[in-house]
């Protein structure tokens, strides 16, 4: 099966630092590939060349199998691939509606529409369709985002990030200080997203919930891609072992 997304022989330097050293990486639509490794590792670095937020100095990247040359973040989402990082970049004084559709709003047909006006009813259905589709629990549409839980705030993210993309989605560290319930409720939704056929790529340092979501982990350390695993082969220590260096070579 060919890869929707993959990286061969990515390098970045900055400075002396090697960020990147001939990194590969590869997702295929419909599964959910763990990025893990160890602070330093270059998992941020390879996620920004691949979502069009940083040009790399060597190395190919395709996209089904297709070289690309992916120079902004607009250009990413254009081939259907988004990135929800940590700080989720949502506008705490925005609704979920006006924070899914911020800078894609959906203007009224015909004059109304060339003079400014919003079609509202339009990007409620929308919306609501979005956050129903994913089981996602955003109670009111009206809200301020800035007072709903961290578990809303994570599944309106990624909610919008899976409406503009549907081919490729980057969670950075999703379940970062979440409490249980809410930490379910955002791998429930990430399980739905990958089910929707869109490949996703789970950053995380979470070993169980690594093991909990994904098909396959791939480790990254210093800067290249040192094992990929099928997870139901692999264990959270033989993870843990390659991510420190205790083991070395790459798993089938």
């Amino acid at each position: 099966m060919t890869a929707v997304l993959e990286a061969r022989g990515l390098t970045r330097k900055f400075g002396q630092v090697t960020a990147l050293d001939s990194a590969d990486f590869d997702v295929s639509a419909g599964e959910v590939v763990a990025l893990i490794g160890d602070n330093g590792a270059g998992k941020s670095t390879l996620v920004k060349a691949l979502s069009g937020n940083l040009a790399v100095d060597s190395g190919e990247v395709r996209f089904d199998g297709e070289p690309v040359s992916l120079t902004s973040p607009t250009q990413a989402s254009a081939l259907g691939i988004e990135t929800v990082y940590q700080d989720l970049a949502l506008a705490p004084h925005l609704d979920p509606v006006q924070n899914m559709f911020l800078g894609r709003e959906v203007m009224r047909p015909g004059p109304l529409g060339l003079l400014g006006f919003m079609d509202n009813a339009q990007m409620r259905r929308r919306a609501r369709d979005a956050f129903d589709r994913l089981g996602a629990p955003v109670n009111s549409l009206t809200a301020p985002v800035g007072a709903m839980s961290g578990g809303q705030r994570q599944a309106i993210a990624i909610a919008r990030a899976v409406a503009w993309a549907d081919r490729v989605v980057f969670l950075d560290e999703p379940t970062a200080a979440l409490g249980v319930r809410q930490t379910q409720n955002v791998l429930d939704t990430i399980r739905r997203v990958r089910d929707h056929g869109v490949a996703v790529v789970f950053i995380s340092h979470s070993m169980p919930h690594v093991m909990e979501v994904s098909d396959r982990v791939q480790v990254l350390r210093l800067g290249r891609r040192v094992a990929t695993y099928a997870t139901a082969d692999t264990t959270m220590e033989q993870l843990v072992s390659m991510m420190t260096g205790a083991s070395t070579g790459e798993a089938a």
